[in-house]
């Protein structure tokens, strides 16, 4: 492993910068800003930031075999045309809770988006709990509605062999693991991989990498966790230079690039002063591990 180097590299600060995403074919980071309402592309190369602003909270943003992307925004699920900036909806869902809003997701390795819900919050990472479910949108468009009683629904990625899906309910503190069946998309058996200690504070994005090990972003922790989810082990701590660390991913030409998303909502005029940085997009290296490439909605 060299020296692992952190970098700032896009300057612009988001409210709630999440769900990165790399796009091989545009060699760019995708991501969302959910309570800015936006949908940002980042070229790594040209250093090129595009924004295209929608109209309700924006929890994930994937990309679409098809071209274009697909949304999970407000309590809607949308197909996003870049070139045209617009927005279409495909299903809307938690209509009894109107209170409620996607936050992330992810797709699964055979093509279906996952994404689950949450109260707004009262102020960061306090909401009415137990408010959220988690769903999929199917390559006909159709929704399937996996499981209720979520705090806020955060973090989601699947083992190497598809077997086993990794997800976060950020109140609970905790990672876990279900049995996950790729034909049907169904998951069972849900237990603990990981219970984060009291200084890595709240778990959040995660992405796997490809020796099957977990990256979990630490919102108000400061830090992204690589764990292994066969032992239930911490092995590795990357500290960052914000607190309000939010997601990751792996990107970059051989997927070495570690690439996290922050927030800047709820810090005060101090707390700006003791962390600039706080809301930015930030590039770690040296890590000596590589990611994999991020799946496409098949419908």
């Amino acid at each position: 492993m060299g020296s692992i180097k952190i970098e700032c590299v896009v300057k612009e600060k988001y409210h709630i910068g999440e769900s990165p995403v790399w796009e091989e074919k545009h060699g760019s980071l995708l991501y969302v800003d959910i309570t800015g309402e936006k949908v940002c592309r980042w070229n790594a190369a040209t250093k090129q930031l595009k924004t295209v602003y929608v109209d309700a909270p924006i929890g994930s943003v994937v990309p679409r075999k098809s071209g274009g992307y697909v949304l999970a925004i407000g309590t809607r699920f949308a197909f996003l045309d870049w070139e045209k900036e617009a927005v279409t909806d495909i299903a809307t869902i938690d209509q009894d809770k109107t209170n409620n809003r996607f936050n992330d997701g992810k797709v699964d390795p055979a093509g279906r988006f996952f994404a689950g819900t949450m109260a707004r919050q009262l102020r960061p990472a306090v909401v009415e709990k137990g408010q959220g479910s988690m769903y999929s949108l199917l390559a006909d468009h159709s929704v399937v509605k996996h499981f209720d009683r979520v705090d806020i629904s955060n973090g989601l990625d699947w083992s190497l062999d598809h077997k086993v899906m990794y997800y976060i309910d950020s109140l609970s503190y905790k990672v876990d693991a279900l049995d996950y069946d790729l034909q049907s998309g169904k998951i069972s058996n849900r237990r603990l991989v990981y219970k984060l200690e009291q200084e890595e504070v709240i778990p959040d994005g995660m992405c796997i990498d490809a020796e099957g090990k977990l990256w979990v972003a630490c919102y108000n922790g400061g830090r992204v966790l690589r764990i292994d989810p066969e032992t239930g082990k911490r092995i590795q701590t990357v500290k960052m230079p914000v607190d309000k660390t939010t997601s990751c991913c792996f990107g970059g030409k051989d997927y070495s690039d570690l690439y996290v998303t922050s927030a800047a909502e709820g810090m005060d005029e101090a707390w700006h002063q003791r962390q600039p940085d706080g809301g930015r997009i930030f590039k770690v290296t040296g890590l000596g591990v590589k990611g994999i490439p991020s799946n496409s909605y098949a419908g």
